[in-house]
Parts: structure tokens; sequence; C-alpha cells
């Protein structure tokens, strides 16, 4: 009866140590499941010994607000995890917690792994050695992670995106619509400027400019805004009050992003983990962002970011699929102008979808159940 101990600290790690422990009860039907997660873990069979929210800090001043917090809790949480004698522990995502946690069970005997490797491809590959340091071995989402830890002599396994495998190779996006209460022949485009405040501050004004510009080189246009969260959405809405719109309005939703990507005809939106939505969704987007100017200068001074390319749609397809317009190059004519590019060709959407669904089928791998197999592997495995 193996004991597995998890640590996830949002509500989409969560969702991966929910698929996770259902996958594991299928080969462990007496395992034992602890530690810290959300609700769909706890409905999987997990006993939370704290819930995953308590991990959710974002950005460096609400981390430095909440340090000591955070550091009582990992304290708290290794020395119960090494008292309740894990014969693995699994960290999902959450590396500024999670990596310290599995470093310190790892050397004192608990077999470690963690699920979600950091954006290595993106920034500081050398993060690859020391996560190596950690976890005994890393499960990847995206095929191209492995390798990199190859490099640094690390046991990483790809398993497939689990968002690979909810959303179907052909979504109904007459479904979406008729739920969103949009007629079928209606041009529709969503817009997502981001899920955190900041990225909402710095991204939403200029994606409004650009979404009014297409509105009115395209009459009827119907915009829908799905907001990530309350804060979100209250950030939002004076922004579109103060913007100027052709009738009809766009619309500000709570939520509902997936059904806004499935329904639109095109997607404008931050970059970040929603573009892979969108690529999964088969809507042909443009992709959009800025960083402050004084951290951009920092990262490009120290040759910090490994890539040219930032939409993961594009990263895992190694070509420029999704038009990427970055700090300067994200103004609201050139945004407009990218997506009108969309609603005029439909011949290169097309071309576009089918690509999208290449990409689809190689991250489609049933990721829970492989992870699983991962894990009984490193149980199995001599000592």
């Amino acid at each position: 009866m193996p004991r597995i101990l998890l640590a996830a600290g949002e509500a989409s790690g969560d969702g991966l140590g929910s698929g996770l422990i259902r996958a594991l009860r299928e080969r462990f039907p007496d395992a034992e499941f602890a530690g810290i997660g959300g609700d769909a873990m706890r409905d999987a069979g997990c006993q939370t010994w704290h819930d995953a929210s308590e991990l959710s800090v974002m950005g460096l001043v609400e981390v430095l607000r909440h340090l000591p917090r955070l550091l009582k809790l990992r304290r708290e949480f290794r020395e119960r995890a090494l008292a309740w004698k894990p014969d693995v522990f699994i960290g999902i995502d959450a590396p500024d917690f999670n990596l310290g946690v599995e470093r310190w069970l790892k050397q004192h005997g608990v077999r470690t792994m963690h699920y979600v490797s950091p954006s290595v491809w993106a920034w500081r590959e050398k993060r690859a050695a020391k996560i190596g340091q950690s976890a005994d071995r890393v499960l990847c989402l995206f095929p191209m992670e492995p390798p990199i830890y190859a490099r640094h002599g690390v046991d990483a396994r790809f398993v497939g995106h689990p968002m690979a495998d909810a959303l179907p190779l052909q979504p109904d996006r007459d479904a979406a619509r008729q739920a969103l209460g949009i007629d079928s022949d209606a041009t529709v485009l969503a817009v997502l400027p981001g899920s955190r405040l900041g990225e909402v501050g710095r991204l939403a004004e200029v994606f409004l400019q650009a979404a009014r510009q297409v509105a009115e080189a395209k009459p009827g246009l119907r915009v829908l805004i799905p907001a990530a969260n309350a804060d979100c959405e209250a950030a939002i809405a004076p922004l579109l009050t103060a913007t100027p719109f052709p009738s009809p309005r766009p619309r500000l939703l709570s939520g509902r992003a997936r059904e806004c990507m499935i329904a639109a005809d095109a997607v404008l939106l931050a970059s970040g983990t929603a573009t892979l939505e969108a690529m999964l969704a088969k809507r042909p987007m443009v992709v959009g962002y800025r960083i402050s100017p004084a951290t951009y200068r920092i990262v490009k001074a120290l040759g910090l970011l490994k890539t040219d390319r930032y939409a993961l749609p594009n990263v895992l397809a190694g070509a420029d699929l999704a038009p990427e317009l970055m700090q300067e190059d994200c103004t609201a004519e050139a945004l407009s102008a990218a997506v009108l590019h969309w609603l005029s060709d439909p011949g290169a959407v097309a071309g576009l979808q089918a690509r999208y669904r290449e990409l689809h089928l190689a991250l489609k791998q049933d990721a829970s159940a492989r992870a699983a197999e991962a894990v009984a592997e490193l149980l199995s495995a001599p000592g």
C-alpha cells in the first residue's frame, strides 16, 4: 500500500493532481494520498493538510508580503511529510514552493518527482540541472522539454498535456455560440487581456482599442471579453466603458474563456497558457504581450530569454503560426491588422487549423495515465 504525497498550488495544479490520483488509484487501489490540494484532489480521495489556495501568491510584492507565512508552511509541511513516511513526493507545478520541499525530502531519502516543468525552453536553461537536484524525475507536458533535461543528465518524461485530452479534436462552435446566445452567422472576436491584474493593466486598453478598430472595419462584429476572475473583470469594466465602440457593444463575461474561444472566428489574447487553449480550440489567434520596460531591458541585457518565440503554438510548431506582437510592437494598429487578416482569409485559417490539429494529436497522450505509469516505475525502481 504505497503512501503518495502531493502538493499543488493553484486550480490548474489541483486539476492535474486529481487526474493523477485517479489514474494511480487504478494501479494501486489501496494507496494513501495526502498533501496540499484543492476540491478536485479532495474529491479524488486526497487527504489535504493544507488547501492549494495557501500557495497561490503572484507577483514580487505579494510574495514578499507572504514570505514568512510561506516559509513557515513549507517548514511544517516537510516535517509532517517526513513523519508520514511517503513512498514518493510529487510536487505539482508551484516550483517556488515545491522544488525546495523536493530537495529537502530527497536529501532525507524520499523519492521525489516534479510534475510540470518550468519553462526551461524559454528562460535560463541551466535551471534544468538544479531541478534535477530536487527531483528524481520530471514529468513534462511538452515534447521539447525532455531533451533539455537530458543535456543536464536529468530524467524527464513527456506525458502529454491534460488540456489536449480534455478538448475534442473538433470543437463544437455552434454549441458554444448557442450557449452564449450568439447567431451562428455572426462574426465573433474573443479578447483575453490576461489572467493577472498586472497583465490586464498593461494590455487591456490597447486590446480594446484594437478590437474597436476591428469592429469599425467589420460592421456587426460581436466582441466577447471573458474576464479571468472578479478582479480582472473590475479592472476591465471602466476601460470598456471609456472605449467608444460601434453597435453592438462588447460583452464582458465572468469566466467562460473556453466557450468564448470556441465560439470565436479569431482570438486576441495575451501570451501564456491561453494560447495553448486557443490552439486546441482550433482558432486563429493574435498574441500580444508587454512587460515593464525596466524588466524587459534587464531580461535582454542579461540574456535570460532563450527563445525568439513566445506563444506556445509557435514554440511547439517551431514556426510562426500565430502573429506575436511584443513590447513596442504591441500597438492597436498592428494587433487589429493581424486580426483582420484572419477574418478576411478563410484559406489561411483552414491551413492553420490543420497544423493545430497535428499539434493537438501530439499532445493528446492520456497524460494522467502516462504520469501514473512514470510514478509506478519510480516506486518499483531499486533504491
